[in-house]
């Protein structure tokens, strides 16, 4: 059973700044590994395979050690969490690819909006004017980013929004798991999943990756099992409302990153396109703060 942690909120600030370090540095793993920047690009079936594989070898390696309490697991919620998770990630990987990691980052905020409104007929919630307002400032920022010009528009923009509608379903599931295992349970049981999953569908794509494209997807799946663990134990000390603006770091470290290892600059509409994203994903926050003061324990 799990034992909620002492509230730490300055802890849990710093804990999810980290993590939006790790996030960000998925999607720069991604990316190289997605075009030609460490040899032949690789199927992004494969790239995911080698996030869920080296994330659930981190992960075992420590439960070896560590032997933590386990309990009996809820197969049927973690088998429909990590099935969404895996086509999120998936679609995700193959976004950032073709368009800036902070395009593909913002439109990927939208899944707490998708996840608002699967609430309505999976979990019965009620929505108020408020959350659909948040909604569809969100989803304006979203309609910038694709760029829906005959010039301008990315068709690969929407593949980020399908990862952020896939990803909302994940939140769906995670809510329903929240608070019934222990945290360290609910990543190890979604890795070993998502790479039964992942495993079975690279199959027919499966090719030979260059030296650095092992380590590159050694580093994606290492970080990404450090960016869920410092996540799960920032929600854990602090309200979700007080956590979740911290993780829009992730866009600034995105930027960054894109710009370091591939010169891309943001442009006005993706400064813009952001920046709407998240204010609506924001007003949501804020309406969360006051309905429901108390944390939910959460997962990636």
């Amino acid at each position: 059973m799990f034992v909620p942690k002492a509230q730490n909120p300055a802890l849990a600030a710093l804990l999810i700044l980290l993590a939006t370090a790790f996030i960000a540095a998925t999607t720069l793993f991604a990316k190289a590994l997605g075009t030609d920047a460490l040899g032949p690009a690789l199927p992004v079936l494969q790239i995911s395979h080698g996030r869920f594989l080296f994330a659930f070898a981190a992960l075992a390696g420590i439960a070896a050690v560590a032997r933590p309490s386990l309990s009996r697991p809820n197969w049927r919620l973690h088998i429909g969490r990590t099935t969404f998770g895996w086509l999120g990630v998936t679609l995700m990987f193959a976004s950032v690819a073709y368009i800036p990691l902070a395009d593909a980052t913002a439109i990927s905020f939208l899944n707490p909006v998708f996840a608002m409104v699967l609430a309505i007929p999976l979990l019965g919630e009620r929505v108020g004017p408020v959350r659909w307002s948040a909604a569809g400032i969100a989803l304006v920022g979203a309609m910038i980013l694709l760029r829906p010009t005959p010039d301008s528009f990315q068709p690969a923009a929407m593949l980020a929004l399908a990862a952020a509608m896939v990803m909302g379903m994940e939140l769906i599931f995670i809510k329903k798991l929240s608070g019934r295992e222990p945290v360290f349970q609910i990543l190890l049981v979604n890795n070993a999943i998502g790479l039964g999953i992942a495993t079975v569908a690279v199959v027919p794509f499966w090719t030979p990756p260059t030296g650095p494209q092992w380590v590159a997807l050694a580093g994606l799946g290492i970080l990404m099992a450090c960016a869920q663990t410092l996540f799960v134990n920032a929600m854990a000390r602090a309200d979700a409302s007080f956590v979740a603006p911290f993780s829009y770091a992730t866009l600034i470290a995105a930027a960054v990153y894109d710009f370091v290892g591939f010169g891309v600059v943001p442009d006005a509409i993706s400064l813009i396109g952001a920046t709407t994203i998240i204010a609506g994903a924001l007003l949501l926050a804020l309406r969360e703060a006051r309905v429901r003061p108390t944390a939910t324990q959460d997962a990636l």
